[in-house]
């Protein structure tokens, strides 16, 4: 039986993981997202999120949950066990059982970076697991965003921002030059 591969595992369903999704789905890629809509998020109240003067953030996962929905990602409630990398580059393993495998992983765990860890990311003396400014972490095609790299800055918008980053370097690469996300209005 052959496994489909993916373009991204998305493990994660906060604004990090979310917004990866959004970027990666818009344009193109075949996008599956694993978390349990557990996020922070449900007890927190934007004020502080441009474009928006203020919104429940149950509200805002609700919103931002059916637009990554709308764009074409999966979306699956499932809590991940365990991540490896292989020769198809990577493969999750769903408390139910099942694998997927997809070429880029991006973990966006929030503060408790277990399947980083899992895989041999270890956070460093602040507790945050290094990458760069896209979020590539040490290993290939495996991203890190949101609080796992900012364990004491802890913002949707940045969070949201970090998963752009991520969708936008994996997107550049796929394409082998630098890839910009823009819309333009139509004409008038």
């Amino acid at each position: 039986m052959t496994t489909k591969t993916h373009d991204a595992i998305i493990v994660g369903d906060g604004p990090g993981g979310l917004s990866a999704a959004l970027f990666l789905a818009k344009n193109g890629l075949d996008v599956v997202v694993l978390g349990q809509d557990k996020t922070a998020m449900h007890w927190a109240l934007l004020k502080n999120y441009l474009g928006i003067p203020e919104i429940h953030g149950s509200e805002f996962q609700k919103t931002a949950r059916q637009q990554v929905v709308d764009l074409g990602a999966t979306l699956r409630e499932e809590r991940v066990e365990t991540v490896a990398e292989d020769d198809a580059g990577f493969t999750v393993t769903t408390e139910g059982g099942e694998t997927l495998t997809g070429r880029h992983l991006i973990l966006s765990e929030g503060k408790g970076p277990r399947l980083a860890k899992l895989l041999g990311l270890e956070p460093d003396a602040g507790g945050a697991i290094p990458v760069d400014r896209n979020g590539l972490s040490a290993i290939p095609r495996v991203y890190v965003v949101g609080r796992s790299v900012r364990p004491g800055r802890s913002q949707a918008i940045i969070s949201a921002g970090d998963g752009a980053a991520a969708a936008i370097d994996i997107l550049s690469r796929n394409e082998g030059e630098p890839f910009a996300d823009w819309d333009s209005p139509p004409e008038s």
